[in-house]
C-alpha cells in the first residue's frame, strides 16, 4: 500500500509540533529540569473532582445536549458578565467543547473556505497555523516584537489584511509570549477591522492570569461582539488540563453552525468534566474565586523570580504580564533551535525553541512557569551557567 499517495497531503505536509521534539528526550533523560510544560503543576481542586465522583454516583453517565449542560452553560454566562462584561444568551450563544482547542477547530471549519486567509500573531500557539490547513485556510503570519512587548499592533494588521482575509486570531494573553493587549490597544485593533467583514477568533484561555489589572474581552469592544467568537475554558486557570473542557461563545448565527460540526464529530463534552466545571464556577461565584486567586498570585511571584533569573543570567527578556511563560532571548548569534538542545544536553534544561511558535520567535525561547521555585532557581542557575560558558 502507497500511503503517500492515499493519504491526505495537506495534512501529511504539516511536520509534528516543535514541542512534541524536545519532549520526547527529556522523557528519557534524568536530572532534568523542565520548563516546558504549557500546564499548571497545581492540581485540580478537590471540590471539582468531588462534583465529578457524584455525578458518576447518582448516575449522570450519559451523553448530555450537545450544547453541554443547559446549568454549566448558564454558570458560563453568569461568569462571562461578571468577571468580562459580555452577555451570551446561555441556549444558543454558548456551547461546551472538549477543550478550547475543539473550539479552535469548530470555528475555523465554521469559517474557512479553501483558499481563504487566517491572520495569526506570530509567534502564537503552535495549533493554530495546523488548524487553518486541515481547514483548506491558509496560515498568514502577522509580525510582532519584543520592543513592543509582542503586542498585535494596528499598522502590522493593515498590512496583513488582503481581499482574501476571511480571519484573525486573537490569543491575548499570549502564549508563548506572556503578553497581553490593553482596551487601548483593542480598540485599536477594532478601529482596523471595524468597516470590513473579518471576523475575530479570540482565544482568551488564559483570561484569569493576566497579573496587571483586568483582562478585557475583545467582544466587550464597542462593535465587536457581533464579529467575534471568543474561547476560553478551564484547562489553565482552574487546574483542568486533563479534564479536556471549554467553550465558545457567540452571536447565535455562528453558534449554530459551530454546534452542527460538533454535534457530528463529538456529540458532546464529556459528562463528569460538565459537574466539575460547573462546581468550579458556582464555587468561584460563593467565595470570589479563591481557588483561582491562590494560583494566580503564586503564578505572580513564580513570573517576577524566573524574569529577574534570566536577566541575570545575561538574557534580555521582555515582562510578561499574562499567562505563564517567560519568552528570552537567545544570546546575539544563536538560534533558538541550536540553544535550546544545547542547554538541554549540557545543563539539562528543558525549554522550548521559539521558532516552533512561528519565524519570529527564531531568535528566543520559551520558559514555563508553571514549576515549583526551586526548579526554577535550578534553572535559571544551570542557564546562568550555560551562557556564561558560551
Amino acid at each position: 500500500m502507497n500511503y503517500e499517495h492515499v493519504l491526505c497531503r495537506r495534512v501529511s505536509e504539516i511536520p509534528p509540533s516543535g514541542i512534541r521534539k524536545f519532549f520526547d528526550i527529556v522523557s528519557e533523560m534524568k536530572d532534568v529540569v523542565s520548563l516546558g510544560v504549557g500546564e499548571p503543576d497545581f492540581h485540580t481542586p478537590w471540590s471539582y473532582s468531588d462534583a465529578a465522583i457524584y455525578s458518576l454516583r447518582k448516575g449522570h453517565t450519559h451523553y448530555t445536549s450537545n450544547w453541554g449542560l443547559l446549568e454549566l452553560r448558564r454558570a458560563i454566562a453568569h461568569y462571562m458578565a461578571e468577571r468580562f462584561h459580555v452577555e451570551y444568551d446561555p441556549v444558543k450563544e454558548i456551547l461546551v467543547t472538549v477543550g478550547a482547542s475543539e473550539g479552535i477547530d469548530l470555528a475555523l471549519r465554521a469559517l474557512v473556505e479553501p483558499g481563504d486567509e487566517v491572520l495569526v500573531p506570530d509567534p502564537s500557539y503552535v495549533s493554530y497555523m495546523p488548524n487553518i490547513r486541515f481547514a483548506a485556510g491558509i496560515c498568514v503570519p502577522v509580525p510582532t516584537d519584543a520592543a513592543n512587548e509582542f503586542k498585535l499592533t494596528p499598522d502590522a494588521l493593515r498590512r496583513a489584511i488582503t481581499p482574501k482575509t476571511k480571519a484573525l486570531i486573537l490569543p491575548y494573553p499570549n502564549n508563548p509570549t506572556g503578553a497581553v493587549m490593553t482596551r487601548k490597544d483593542l480598540e485599536g485593533i477594532a478601529a482596523v477591522l471595524r468597516d470590513t467583514e473579518i471576523m475575530v477568533i479570540s482565544d482568551e484561555i488564559y483570561a484569569e492570569l493576566t497579573y496587571e489589572g483586568k483582562h478585557v474581552s475583545f467582544a466587550e469592544i464597542p462593535g465587536m461582539w457581533e464579529r467575534t467568537i471568543t474561547l476560553n475554558g478551564f484547562s489553565k486557570a482552574f487546574a483542568m488540563t486533563g479534564w479536556r473542557l471549554g467553550y465558545a461563545c457567540g452571536p447565535r448565527e455562528l453558534m449554530e453552525v459551530l454546534c452542527k460540526i460538533h454535534q457530528y464529530t463529538m456529540l458532546c463534552a464529556s459528562t463528569p468534566a460538565q459537574y466539575a466545571a460547573l462546581e468550579a464556577l458556582n464555587s468561584g461565584t460563593q467565595n470570589e474565586y479563591q481557588d483561582v486567586r491562590r494560583m494566580v498570585e503564586s503564578y505572580d511571584r513564580r513570573r517576577r523570580l524566573i524574569v529577574n533569573g534570566l536577566r541575570e543570567a545575561g538574557l534580555s527578556c521582555h515582562e510578561p504580564k499574562g499567562a505563564f511563560y517567560a519568552f528570552p532571548a537567545t544570546p546575539a548569534g544563536m538560534d533558538s533551535q541550536t540553544f535550546c538542545e544545547k542547554l538541554l544536553w549540557e545543563k539539562k534544561v528543558a525549554a522550548v525553541p521559539g521558532d516552533a511558535f512561528g519565524i519570529t520567535g527564531k531568535n528566543f525561547f520559551r520558559c514555563s512557569y508553571a514549576a515549583s521555585n526551586e526548579n526554577i532557581l535550578k534553572a535559571v542557575h544551570r542557564i546562568g551557567e550555560f551562557v556564561a560558558s558560551l
